[in-house]
């Protein structure tokens, strides 16, 4: 069977091959044309399939995006990577991953073998804000994009976290909660410093002081989680909740609590970030924030799409989180209730 090429596309179209090219390229923009509706058209018709090879070396580029994580272990590394790499599958690119953990020399060499397997771009979710990474990128004229955290330099493909921290303590504060800690994860990470700093608009705006015993900075794992949790609530028992900036920090607490004969939510609500998928299927449901992983993943191709084409009006990319209320956050007042309700219950039985 005769192999079907972009020639025999474009002269089934009428237009010419680099047109066809053109319109035919998942990276670009859809036309709406009806040339390129005729393009299409004659694409299926014929079974054309592009060979991504060989496009790559008529481009000069290899149709891969070279993706860098601090770890794959880590629940949210693994859905941003599996979003990044859905979404350039779908413009007829790949996606390749290397992990450098949390040390700046691993991230530097992970970079290089990046590069050296000629990438035509990186998207790194490991930004520190003390980073030099970005920097040299920057110098060196490599098309980048940080996604997930940013150093407010780069070009960045993010998740609105001051909005996504004022929305997880707005609701424990609407629950009645004025006693709140949160567990912010480390000081380094763009991340935690917005989270912060949404926690902090939230409590400022319904005019409750925030004790600096509250604020628990801390890496972003479970056993984190578990040991800033256990500190904060033995030495602030008063606490009735807590916010933590990612979902194994709130599972974290979710053990420290029961560790300390803490019920959650009857004793303590908890409410943490991300939206995992193990997040909704715990015993106790958690109450967390939803970033759009699949949107952050989008922005971070288009913002290197647009460096790559050499578009000097490249301007950052910020989605929405969503707040998903579940078991484990409950009114103050009901917890109430619910205490004056077993006591009453408890002085009737005890009546002769």
């Amino acid at each position: 069977m005769k192999t079907v090429t972009l020639k025999d596309v474009a002269a089934a179209a009428g237009v010419s091959i680099s047109t066809a090219s053109r319109i035919l390229d998942e990276r670009l923009p859809t036309s709406r044309s009806a040339s390129a509706k005729r393009v299409r058209e004659a694409a299926e018709r014929l079974g054309y399939r592009r060979d991504a090879a060989a496009s790559a070396l008529r481009r000069g580029d290899t149709g891969t995006v070279g993706v860098l994580v601090p770890r794959l272990s880590d629940t949210v590394m693994a859905l941003l990577f599996e979003a990044i790499f859905s979404a350039a599958a779908a413009r007829g690119l790949f996606a390749l991953v290397s992990v450098c953990g949390d040390d700046s020399a691993a991230e530097a060499h992970a970079v290089d073998s990046l590069l050296a397997r000629r990438v035509d771009g990186l998207v790194l979710a490991t930004a520190r804000l003390d980073d030099p990474l970005p920097s040299s990128l920057r110098e060196r004229g490599v098309p980048h994009v940080l996604a997930l955290r940013t150093d407010d330099i780069s070009p960045s493909s993010v998740c609105d976290d001051e909005l996504g921290g004022y929305l997880a303590t707005r609701h424990l504060l609407d629950l009645g909660h004025t006693k709140v800690a949160v567990l912010p994860g480390p000081d380094f990470a763009s991340t935690a410093r917005q989270r912060l700093a949404g926690y902090r608009r939230a409590m400022a705006e319904a005019d409750v002081p925030v004790p600096e015993a509250y604020v628990r900075h801390c890496g972003f794992g479970f056993t984190d989680g578990s040991a800033a949790a256990t500190a904060v609530l033995s030495e602030a028992p008063g606490i009735t909740a807590v916010f933590a900036a990612n979902d194994s920090l709130a599972m974290g607490t979710l053990s420290a609590a029961k560790t300390l004969g803490r019920s959650v939510p009857k004793d303590l609500s908890v409410v943490g970030y991300n939206d995992t998928p193990l997040a909704g299927q715990l015993t106790v449901p958690l109450t967390t924030v939803r970033v759009p992983f699949d949107l952050i993943a989008a922005g971070a191709l288009d913002l290197l799409a647009a460096q790559t084409s050499g578009d000097s009006q490249v301007v950052n990319r910020v989605a929405t989180p969503t707040l998903i209320p579940r078991s484990s956050s409950t009114s103050l007042a009901h917890r109430r209730m619910s205490k004056s309700g077993g006591n009453v219950g408890r002085a009737l039985s005890a009546r002769p």
